[in-house]
């Protein structure tokens, strides 16, 4: 099976950058005063239609690639998607495990390269599957190329936000996955600086991805001495617009219309009806940065950390009940209206309709009247009858004192309601070590094609992965709080033996322990089904599917022979 890979489009965005980036673009991390490089193009969206603008005088020219160039006998160039400042940024297929990938291409004597290269290869460390991933970074014949995922299934929150505001918990959840992730970035020491709502990618499976980390910012020559506080100010922005269907300052950008001019920066449930208050005043916590009056007096939040917590203080919104939609009205077939077998009346042409004999006026409604009249006599007698002899017998059974008692609420007492399939919003790889498997083929693992699956790494020691490795897996968002009873897990490779524990999570997050889980129950199997159920369920949202034990199995076109495992098919019941 060949890898599914996705990636996102460019970094190339034209508008709206100075409200958010104009005061961490004139210095840099030691204090030095640098100029911001303005874009060339005129529109996000002709950059992505391949458009180039005309670029900077003075900058050093763009490599001449084109359509078909390969590079590292490897990546095949297929659609210049960007072409400003000096870089270039393209669509390409990798030749070697036959997928669709991004490159960022410029000459390795571009005044950026270096920073471009460092940035890069910090960001790939990250192996965040929250963010769009780089897989490669390299200086290679005058030329620096860096190479990342490619999208094909993901949707820009700029395209999202032109047909209208996100509902309450579309936006919630973008905020609260947006937030998380550049809070763990920062903590490693990385920021994006360019965050935009070009840069927001939501999925088919409903998770939101991050582009450009670090690599954007370098490509524009865009710095801060404030980054978490820059950060946290796009983010704000972005939940803003989110719920606004506006950008919050007076120029437009990203196809958004700006607030009128001279009003200020005013709350987002002033701007547009209906808007959700607690949602309102994050927006309006995290833009304080710029100078907006936080709501009820409630701190600013000036890193994504803080806001973070703010989220997490706030009382969970939940996602909207699903509407009903009505069955069409029943239609009756012209069989049941007694018209089969006959011709067609011509158009135009009247027919007398025959007037039907009243209700069991004829002779075979005479027979079925009599039928049920006997039946009816019948019954009654035989009713008659079954009474006469209980009174009789319970006339008996008074006598010599008998007496017997039957609770019927007994019946059935024991019975247990029956499970129901419980649906998978989205997933996440869980690696506490930070040494993921194979991050992008989690969804692999619901998308009801057993022939697809996410696997993990092949090892020498087994079956259990301890202490090499305490154990693999994945984490499962059910999109609200569900009882989980137990789970049906399908398996790639069979053998001596694979084990594997359900825990109730906390998030998708990698950064929570397995000490701060719950056990629901665990299994062991030497076959490709795994079953696993729990004596009691357990209410949550997250459910951890841990691995700690694999099977020794053949070489293959992936990895060689040793202990690995590959998940097919999860479902949950409840």
């Amino acid at each position: 099976m060949a890898e599914r890979s996705t990636a996102a489009v460019d970094v190339a965005d034209s508008s709206g950058d100075e409200p958010l980036t104009a005061k961490a673009d004139q210095s840099t991390a030691d204090g030095v005063a640098q100029n911001r490089e303005r874009d060339t193009d005129s529109s996000e969206s002709t950059e992505a239609q391949g458009s180039g603008g005309n670029e900077s005088p003075g900058r050093t020219a763009p490599p001449e690639l084109h359509s078909g160039h390969k590079l590292a006998r490897r990546y095949r160039l297929e659609e210049c998607v960007t072409r400003l400042d000096g870089f270039s940024s393209w669509r390409a297929v990798d030749e070697k495990l036959r997928r669709a990938v991004g490159v960022h291409l410029l000459p390795a004597d571009h005044p950026r390269a270096r920073s471009v290269l460092a940035a890069a290869r910090s960001s790939a460390l990250l192996g965040d599957p929250r963010f769009v991933q780089v897989l490669d970074a390299v200086e290679e014949n005058d030329l620096v190329y860096v190479v990342h995922e490619w999208l094909p299934d993901a949707t820009e929150l700029t395209t999202l936000l032109a047909a209208g505001p996100l509902e309450v918990h579309e936006a919630y959840q973008m905020v609260s996955q947006v937030s998380q992730a550049m809070a763990a970035a920062h903590r490693e020491g990385l920021a994006h600086l360019k965050l935009t709502p070009g840069a927001v990618l939501r999925t088919s499976t409903g998770q939101w991805r991050i582009r450009g980390l670090a690599v954007n910012a370098a490509l524009r020559g865009i710095t801060s001495d404030t980054p978490q506080r820059t950060d946290t100010e796009a983010i704000g922005a972005l939940l803003y617009a989110a719920l606004t269907q506006r950008w919050p300052y007076e120029d437009d950008a990203y196809g958004l219309s700006g607030l009128p001019k001279g009003v200020g920066l005013i709350a987002p449930d002033q701007v547009r009806a209906g808007v959700h208050r607690g949602m309102s005043e994050l927006a309006m916590r995290a833009l304080a940065n710029d100078g907006a009056t936080a709501s009820r007096q409630e701190p600013p939040c000036t890193t994504p950390e803080e806001l973070v917590k703010a989220i997490g203080e706030m009382p969970r919104i939940r996602p909207p009940e699903p509407t009903f939609t009505a069955p069409p009205d029943y239609q009756r077939t012209t069989y049941q209206q007694g018209n089969y077998g006959r011709p067609a009346p011509h158009p135009g042409a009247t027919q007398a309709m025959a007037t039907p004999l009243p209700p069991l006026q004829t002779r075979t409604g005479k027979a079925l009247k009599w039928a049920v009249s006997a039946l009816l006599i019948a019954a009654l007698g035989l009713g008659s009858w079954q009474l006469a002899d209980a009174l009789m017998d319970h006339g008996k059974s008074d006598e010599t004192g008998d007496t017997q008692i039957t609770d019927d609420n007994d019946k059935g007492s024991d019975e247990t309601k029956p499970a129901r399939p419980l649906t998978i919003q989205s997933a996440a790889e869980y690696y506490p070590d930070g040494k993921p498997q194979h991050a992008n083929d989690v969804g692999l693992t619901y998308d009801k094609d057993s022939s697809t699956y996410w696997r993990t790494y092949s090892y020498r020691g087994g079956p259990k992965l301890a202490p090499f490795k305490e154990g693999v897996g994945i984490v499962y968002d059910l999109g609200s709080e569900k009882d989980v009873s137990a789970a049906s897990i399908g398996l790639y490779y069979a053998g001596d033996h694979t084990t594997a524990t359900l825990y109730a999570a906390n998030s998708l997050s990698s950064s929570q322990s397995l000490s701060s889980m719950t056990k629901i129950a665990a299994g062991t199997t030497s076959t490709t089904d795994l079953k696993i159920s729990a004596k009691k369920a357990v209410k949550t949202r997250y459910v951890l599917v841990w691995i700690t034990a694999v099977p020794n199995a053949a070489g293959d076109q992936f990895s060689g022979a040793g202990y690995k495992q590959a998940i097919t098919d999860v479902k949950f019941t409840g």
